[in-house]
């Protein structure tokens, strides 16, 4: 049998080496768990899969648009050369190769981006939706491109296609139906105020923070048909009936975020956001 003598540091860390190394485990685990809530891991992307989120560009949609327009605008008098020439360039024929029949003319009431696609960076494919008043509803796909130097350009030839895919209209699933009379009775006068463009008397059913925008046309609320309310509690959901001086009738749906202060139901927002 042998002694051996050992410094009492030597014996304390001995016997303290496992305690701390659990410590330290712990600690580390609650220092990845942080780093993780803090910046959760991203997955990587799946190559090819979706398509490109488009970067909206204001400036080359409205490009588009008028392309569009000046392209489905013709007229056998003219040439479409004439109309087309500031945005031909190099490899495109003259007019983008139209050439309108012997008679006749086409215009176009009204034009707009309905879609758009980014398949690289500053190359946009935008859809234009134009009312012709010889084809009716066309759908034109158009390629604009932002140069390096910043300018716009329409890339290649435009192409006619369909549609973006569309379905029927719906309505949300059966909601809890609104049971306070008080606060049935405040969303209609508020409606009523508020379709008739009668900001003083709406006032007084908004809330002090509440920021309105008023309809451009005046109308008459003939009734509240039903008064729901949404799946959060905060707002609620009427369907009215109302009429304009002509005598048009129309359905309508309105989202009203409403509160309660100081015993009394009030609406802090009508439907959309003017300050977004």
């Amino acid at each position: 049998m042998r002694i051996v003598a050992r410094p009492m540091w030597a014996v304390r860390l001995s016997r303290e080496a496992v305690r701390w190394m659990l410590w330290a485990v712990a600690i580390a685990g609650l220092a990845a768990a942080a780093r993780f809530a803090v910046a959760p891991p991203q997955p990587a992307p799946v190559p090819g899969a979706g398509r490109a989120r488009p970067q909206a560009d204001r400036a080359a949609e409205g490009f588009a648009v008028l392309f569009a327009r000046r392209y489905l605008t013709w007229s056998s008098a003219e040439a479409a050369g004439q109309t087309l020439a500031a945005y031909a360039g190099a490899g495109v024929e003259p007019g983008f190769g139209f050439v309108a029949p012997s008679s006749g003319e086409q215009r176009v009431a009204w034009a707009e981006v309905v879609q758009a696609r980014e398949p690289a960076p500053g190359e946009h494919v935008y859809t234009v939706a134009a009312q012709t008043d010889v084809e009716g509803l066309l759908y034109l796909s158009v390629e604009v491109l932002r140069t390096g130097g910043g300018d716009l350009a329409i890339a290649g030839y435009p192409a006619f296609v369909g549609p973006p895919a569309s379905g029927p209209a719906s309505v949300a699933a059966s909601l809890p139906e609104v049971a306070d009379g008080s606060l049935s009775t405040m969303v209609q006068r508020a409606l009523r105020n508020y379709l008739a463009g009668s900001t003083g008397e709406l006032a007084a059913d908004l809330s002090a923070d509440a920021r309105v925008s008023l309809p451009a046309i005046a109308l008459t609320l003939e009734s509240l048909r039903h008064l729901e309310w949404t799946p959060g509690g905060r707002s609620v959901l009427a369907l009215v009936q109302a009429a304009d001086a002509r005598g048009a009738q129309y359905t309508l749906g309105y989202e009203l975020d409403v509160e309660r202060a100081q015993g009394r139901w009030e609406v802090s927002a009508i439907q959309m956001d003017p300050d977004s």
